[in-house]
């Protein structure tokens, strides 16, 4: 039997985010497993087949300049972008993979320092960059970002020049201010990662709330009489509302019997009517904030990954507590105060609980690989294979899996 190219290579994973705030691509990295040679046309073909027509586009990062190489000289016209970083230019053979590639009609990415762009002759080869802005840059964007006025009075004119280009991507951006910056007054195309921490802090005054649009899917689907596995799904898109929702089925004033564990059973044990009330409760102070949206599904997304991780076979209800682990593993950043308080508050699974507090127990393997997938430290990633006896081949299968079931809007 041929081995997979899947079983050769350690990937891993970064969303973009557009102006909407909304998932735009994914950047891939793509690392070479040793000394293995790596089949690159066998990689874009399983990519080409997992692939849908609404999953996200691919950004492909390969981390070695053999792999760059390879990626060069055999993806087809119409295959993912590929990202080759500025300063492997001075490779001669990339140099000359780079022309060529571009001749085929193939798109490529610049990477690097605003500060250090290409120069015109190899600039044109490249359809996009993907920049990291110097601290002087930095700088000089937020002074040249209009200053809002107290009491909703007009901004103070723009005084200075940004060195932000329009149109492009950014990475690295760490402040919401600068994120802004470059969304919203620059129309960059897309960031890679997202100032999550800094978006946390800006609201560290206020209650974290649950989101206003999943509150409304949510209510609409009950409406429409869908199946519980839909409201399930739906609930389980908001890292707040499946707590609260459980917070309140377990709760003195339903005065339940018996613990509720999980989403599913509170769905049934209280009914729609119910149900229903409890959300239109929720609905005014819920959460509007266009910039919480990435920070709740790259939740999502390491809760759906940590679920196929650890793929419960036809095991409904384990895969839901495993997806649920994933879920509440980041809720202490949301809400400010310990996880393992936080959880106590709940009847949960105690294996839960082992994982995402105490780090031990059968789903802790799972999670902290999802979490080192949302990374390219290759190291990292080979280090838990062998210490969970995880399959590599598995995992980046896993992986294609969770991020080609991800839907983008297409313009």
């Amino acid at each position: 039997m041929v081995q997979s190219v899947l079983g050769s290579l350690i990937l891993g994973y970064r969303p973009l985010w557009n102006r909407a705030r909304k998932l735009a691509a994914i950047q891939l990295y793509v690392h070479s497993e040793a000394s293995a040679l790596v089949d690159t046309a066998h990689l874009l073909r399983t990519l080409q087949e997992l692939w849908s027509a609404s999953s996200p586009p691919i950004l492909l990062s390969p981390q070695s300049h053999q792999l760059l190489s390879n990626m060069l000289e055999h993806a087809p016209r119409g295959a993912p972008w590929i990202e080759v970083r500025g300063d492997w230019l001075s490779d001669s053979t990339i140099y000359k993979h780079v022309k060529a590639a571009h001749q085929r009609g193939l798109k490529l990415v610049w990477r690097g320092e605003l500060g250090r762009l290409p120069e015109p002759d190899i600039a044109q080869c490249f359809d996009n960059s993907l920049l990291t802005l110097r601290p002087e840059d930095a700088v000089a964007a937020l002074k040249a970002a209009p200053a809002t006025r107290p009491g909703g009075a007009p901004p103070q004119p723009v005084r200075a020049t940004s060195p932000v280009l329009a149109g492009q991507m950014y990475e690295g951006i760490a402040s919401r201010a600068l994120m802004e910056h470059c969304l919203d007054q620059h129309n960059a195309l897309a960031l890679a990662g997202w100032p999550a921490e800094d978006v946390l802090y800006s609201l560290r005054h206020h209650p974290q709330q649950p989101s206003h649009a999943v509150i409304f899917k949510l209510m609409k689907a009950i409406d429409a009489e869908q199946s519980l596995e839909t409201f399930e799904d739906i609930m389980g898109q908001d890292p707040i509302l499946a707590y609260r929702f459980m917070v309140y089925t377990n709760s003195a004033a339903l005065g339940l019997r018996t613990g509720i564990d999980s989403l599913r059973r509170g769905l049934v044990m209280m009914g729609y009517g119910s149900i229903k009330r409890w959300l239109s409760d929720q609905l005014p102070h819920a959460s509007t904030d266009p910039n919480m949206q990435p920070v709740r599904e790259a939740m999502v997304m390491r809760a759906e990954l940590t679920a196929h991780l650890l793929d419960a076979g036809v095991e409904n209800d384990l895969r839901r507590e495993i997806y649920l682990c994933g879920l509440v593993s980041q809720l202490d950043d949301l809400l400010g105060e310990p996880l393992g308080t936080i959880l106590r508050r709940l009847p949960l699974s105690e294996r839960i609980y082992d994982a995402t507090v105490l780090r031990t127990g059968p789903y802790t393997g799972g999670l902290q690989m999802a979490c080192a997938l949302e990374t390219d430290d290759a190291s990292a990633i080979r280090q838990l294979c062998e210490t969970y006896e995880l399959d590599l081949e598995e995992v980046n299968r896993a992986l294609l899996r969770v991020l080609a079931d991800l839907e983008v809007e297409r313009k």
